[in-house]
């Protein structure tokens, strides 16, 4: 493993697939990259083909600074066109392969993609988006698809000839795009975030060298996907940059389906979100054998982990979750718990090499306890936001990056989070963090997932609203809302606690499984409603 004491030295000429791929294949060719797929990959097969696809990029006329948008689950072939792309200075924009017609026809539009490889599961939907975008897209299909339309190329025939790229091909620089990034659309369309070749550097030497420690006999398991920031460092170029192994899947999440992954490969670091470890304990306590004895670290992110969850994992697996927040603009975790030092509620400190300050709405700093806007800074933030040069000049105030969330330091210099700033409300004249009232609820054995809004009352005052999702076998009643009233007024003050409680069959989250609370204050569909 590198020594994580050393200063990081990023090297004016830089590029993310020389490092991440070819450099762990020639010291050690062998090694398996990728398990999970029909077949193990080794590191020097995983080199082979992102060369492969670099070559028919370039002999199809893709060109520096063009950018390849890659429709594509979690799968060898997703390395190496990602990775394949940024070898010739192309850039890469990954997106959710199980989105819908019309958010492909906005990336495509967006990002002003000229080549897109998608996988047969998107096929039906992107084609007709590409058709909707008015805009000619050379595509490339993967796998078998039923209907493939005319023009599209094969892969295996795509990159079947052997060739080798040009001896001109431009050098990148640290500093040059090599990927956008799309937000995850928790408050509202997604936007693309660019980010250079140094920034992968940037990360794996601050958080997966410094904070997890990770090593070349590790196996990393996440269940965030590729195409999202988190699941691209946990799953692609933190194992990859120590020459480790990784496990993919490329369905759906499903808790079913992470236990048979856990029980077979034992994986040694594990990632997730909060409503995933929730999901995992739900179903174990209904009887799902889930086996977590073979890792040593399990990783939240993407939103705050409820202390509830905290503790019925250590309780039931003997392991405390690292919490920890990192964002699509600064790549991955700039705050994170450290290992035997992670505390219910809190995600932690910042990650070697970031900055973070908590200041009011002028800027200045505040005392601990109080509640603020956070700022961070640190050398993997991103360049800008693709086409909108406003919100990047709001959004990057110097060194400093405003991330639109709420937090709170405490005594020990733990940061707590208390949601985003567009969900914050104010009650009585006090603050009243949305996460607050959610945990509060969590607490309840009859609340599988809470999210908490403001709502306007007819004198015009503001009351928190919480919408609640229940197990299958209790019935959503009005009693059942007038309990868990009750309860929660057992744990806060009376100006937090829900003026209504409305249940549904399940919350609005984005593919990455953050909660659009935007959505709940319009037109949610709701299955019943208690006063």
């Amino acid at each position: 493993m590198p020594d994580a004491a050393k200063a990081l030295a990023i090297p004016a000429q830089f590029n993310i697939t020389e490092h991440f791929i070819e450099r762990p294949a020639a010291l050690h060719p062998d090694r398996i990259a990728i398990l999970g797929e029909q077949e193990a990959v080794s590191y020097r097969e995983l080199a082979q083909l992102t060369l492969r696809v670099a070559v028919a990029l370039w002999r199809d006329g893709v060109r520096p600074g063009m950018r390849v948008l890659l429709v594509l689950p979690d799968l060898a072939e997703f390395v190496a066109a990602f990775f394949g792309a940024a070898r010739i200075g192309a850039i890469s924009v990954p997106v959710n392969p199980f989105a819908m017609k019309d958010d492909y026809a906005h990336y495509i539009r967006d990002s002003g993609a000229e080549f897109t490889i998608v996988h047969a599961v998107a096929v039906a939907e992107f084609s007709v988006a590409a058709a909707k975008a008015g805009r000619s897209v050379e595509s490339v299909f993967v796998g078998e698809a039923a209907d493939t339309p005319r023009g599209w190329k094969a892969w295996r025939e795509w990159i079947a000839e052997k060739a080798a790229l040009p001896e001109n091909l431009p050098s990148t620089r640290a500093t040059d795009a090599a990927f956008f990034l799309y937000t995850s659309g928790s408050g509202g369309s997604p936007k693309a975030a660019v980010h250079r070749h140094q920034d992968m550097l940037v990360t794996s030497h601050c958080y997966a060298y410094q904070v997890l420690g990770i090593r070349a006999n590790d196996r990393t398991y996440s269940v965030s996907k590729l195409y999202f920031a988190y699941g691209l460092g946990n799953g692609s170029y933190f194992p990859f940059s120590v020459g480790a192994a990784t496990v993919f899947d490329p369905e759906k999440p499903r808790p079913q389906r992470a236990a048979a992954l856990l029980a077979k490969y034992r994986p040694t670091i594990f990632f997730a979100v909060p409503t995933f470890y929730a999901a995992l304990l739900n179903e174990g306590e209904r009887g799902l054998a889930v086996d977590f004895s073979s890792v040593r670290l399990a990783v939240s992110a993407g939103e705050r982990l409820p202390p509830e969850i905290f503790e019925r994992f250590k309780s039931r697996f003997h392991l405390e979750i690292l919490d920890g927040i990192g964002s699509t603009e600064m790549l991955h975790m700039f705050l994170s718990a450290q290992p035997g030092r992670a505390r219910a509620g809190s995600c932690g400190v910042p990650v070697p090499g970031y900055g973070a300050k908590i200041v009011d709405e002028s800027g200045g700093p505040v005392a601990n306890g109080e509640i603020g806007n956070l700022l961070v800074n640190g050398q993997s933030a991103f360049s800008e936001y693709w086409g909108i040069p406003k919100l990047t000049a709001r959004t990057k105030l110097g060194e400093w990056v405003v991330t639109g969330d709420k937090f709170y330091a405490d005594a020990d210099g733990y940061f707590h989070y208390c949601g985003r700033a567009d969900d914050m409300m104010k009650v009585a004249g006090m603050w009243v963090a949305p996460t607050e009232v959610e945990n509060a609820l969590l607490g309840h054995p009859c609340v599988v997932e809470a999210a908490v809004v403001a709502v306007i009352e007819a004198d015009g005052l503001t009351r928190p609203l919480a919408f609640i999702v229940v197990p299958p076998d209790v019935a959503p009643t009005p009693a059942l809302a007038g309990g868990l009233k009750e309860f929660v007024k057992g744990r806060l003050p009376h100006y937090k606690c829900p003026a209504e409680i409305k249940f549904l069959d399940a919350l609005p989250k984005t593919a990455t499984g953050k909660i659009q609370r935007f959505r709940l204050r319009g037109d949610a569909p709701i299955r019943n409603v208690s006063q």
